[in-house]
């Protein structure tokens, strides 16, 4: 699970892919860095309301999961793609310090220990 905070550039339409399928997509504007970055996001199935409530220049944070699948041209060449699913939406406070209104990206961390740790480095 990742989550960013930036601003809401644009939303569009919901679009049926299939009888059982549906689909969303919207732009997050990203100012932390140098340059703006349009981040992409895409919100599936029953979560393409989630976004409703938002209007664009709106400062919003976005939870998302990133999903990668692989696929087969018919020549036999096989390229990646990548998505960011969003799975929750939330507004960013107007009191917050500006430092917290910039975006950021932050990946949940699992640490794992095989039991008792040691300080024995190889090197």
């Amino acid at each position: 699970m990742f989550n960013i905070t930036g601003t809401l550039k644009m939303k569009s339409a919901e679009q049926k892919v299939s009888e059982k399928f549906r689909k969303r997509d919207f732009v997050l504007t990203d100012n932390a860095s140098q340059y703006p970055q349009y981040i992409s996001f895409q919100l599936v199935q029953d979560r393409c309301s989630l976004i409703d409530g938002f209007q664009e220049g709106q400062e919003i944070r976005v939870f998302f999961n990133l999903r990668g699948r692989e696929w087969r041209a018919p020549s036999g060449e096989i390229k990646y793609f990548n998505t960011l699913e969003a799975w929750k939406i939330e507004s960013v406070s107007a009191q917050q310090p500006a430092a917290n209104t910039s975006a950021t990206v932050t990946p949940d961390v699992t640490t794992f220990s095989g039991g008792e740790e040691t300080d024995d480095l190889p090197f």
